[in-house]
């Protein structure tokens, strides 16, 4: 009976962490394909432009590279947008400047764009109408599962419109 027992107990305890692990390795071992979205028309109202960084060099998992421009209604990330894989991450538009590690956040008043379509490649995310593009000098990949700061980009503002 004892050895039924500690079958059974590991047979659920060890069933449920390959679960929770094939969760956290999915997007490892079989990423989506890079994302290919032309710029949604042509626009010539760009107002800023960054490139992601990689925030915490000593953290390997959580990386970013590639530009990013902003028109008055959308933010784009360029083809050579990447950032490492993982769950839940979204695009966000943040009050603040330099952005560096996830604390940077803790107390801002950031925009939602919308989660993270690819890993890799051009995408487009719509800015909400009415939105002062001048209050936002950061774009950046958050994870909202982990709470963790995947990529930031500091913009550099157009000043010659």
């Amino acid at each position: 009976m004892r050895l039924l027992v500690t079958f059974l107990f590991g047979a659920v305890f060890g069933a449920a962490g390959g679960v929770a692990l094939g969760f956290f390795l999915f997007p490892y071992v079989f990423p989506p394909p890079p994302a290919a979205e032309e710029l949604r028309s042509v626009q010539a109202d760009k107002r800023a432009e960054g490139t992601f960084i990689h925030a915490n060099p000593s953290d390997p998992i959580h990386y970013g590279s590639g530009g990013v421009s902003v028109y008055s209604d959308t933010v784009f990330l360029h083809e050579d947008f990447e950032v490492g894989p993982g769950p839940k991450y979204h695009v966000y538009l943040v009050p603040r400047a330099n952005i560096r590690s996830s604390s940077d956040l803790s107390d801002a008043m950031y925009v939602d764009l919308g989660q993270l379509r690819a890993f890799k490649g051009s995408q487009n995310y719509a800015i909400p109408a009415g939105l002062n593009l001048d209050d936002y000098p950061s774009v950046v990949i958050w994870c909202e599962q982990f709470s963790v700061l995947i990529s930031p980009a500091d913009l550099r503002f157009d000043t010659s419109s």
